[in-house]
């Protein structure tokens, strides 16, 4: 078993499992562009490891992932960087987990948001805990939907039900998810990581081209969407991540303060 530690992601492969833990607790682990690029590393690299036969992606303390680092970005004025470059290296993440060649699963508890959500869903199996929540709060700083989500959501739940998860901010439970058809099951907390060790071997043991050639054939058959939403989501959120809007947003939400869009 290898286990290396990237600049807040923890990695251990051992197996045929490789197992990545976004390990940020003191920041709920959200991702700042460093760590995005580097999660966007590993998953890149594993698609041309023979040894990896699966991938697990989960969030180290209380939440997955609350997406990107706002704090990051309000330090940085909304200047992080160029705003095509943060776009393109979540979106890398991305298309990185659905062009792996093994399946990859998420193990999600607590909070999914953001970007944190279009990674969760964009696995190929994802299981959540009863405490787990899917939201995509973009509106309340300014920004839209990105990571796909605008395409994934839909394309499970409807438009309407997506609609007002994007536009009022509104959470989507785990045992909704499940039942709409969005993650593949909700076990209680206690559960979980039993529950993915088991799912994680039993796919590393299994016939790897003929578990290929099935993602591969579900892909191309149920996310027709996806690569026009990223194009979408990047060109809107390139513009949105310049405006002052975002920039007050972020500010009035880290003070814990009702925003004053001018947009």
């Amino acid at each position: 078993m290898i286990t290396s530690a990237v600049d807040g992601l923890r990695v251990v492969s051992g197996e045929g499992i490789l197992r990545i833990t976004i390990d940020r607790p003191d920041r709920m682990n959200a991702l700042d562009l460093a760590h995005m690029k580097a999660l966007g590393d590993i998953l890149t690299d594993a698609a041309t490891d023979r040894s990896v036969r699966v991938v697990v992606i989960s969030g180290a303390g209380k939440a997955f992932s609350t997406g990107a680092d706002l704090a990051a970005a309000a330090a940085a004025g909304g200047r992080e960087a160029p705003s095509e470059v943060v776009m393109d290296s979540a979106n890398r993440v991305v298309r990185a987990i659905v062009d792996l060649p093994v399946p990859v699963i998420a193990q999600v508890s607590g909070a999914a948001a953001g970007v944190g959500a279009s990674i969760a869903l964009t696995a190929d199996l994802t299981f959540a805990s009863e405490n787990a929540y899917l939201l995509l709060a973009f509106v309340n700083i300014g920004l839209m939907p990105d990571g796909g989500s605008s395409a994934l959501i839909a394309a499970s739940i409807g438009r309407a039900r997506a609609t007002r998860m994007a536009l009022l901010g509104e959470r989507l439970s785990a045992t909704e998810a499940e039942r709409e058809g969005l993650i593949a099951g909700v076990l209680p907390a206690g559960e979980l990581a039993a529950h993915v060790d088991a799912v994680a071997t039993k796919l590393a043991r299994g016939p790897r081209r003929a578990i290929e050639l099935t993602k591969r054939a579900l892909t191309a058959s149920t996310l027709t969407a996806l690569e026009g939403a990223l194009e979408r989501e990047k060109e809107g959120q390139a513009e949105l991540l310049q405006a002052p809007d975002f920039v007050e947003g972020v500010t009035a939400m880290l003070g814990k303060r009702q925003a004053r869009f001018q947009g």
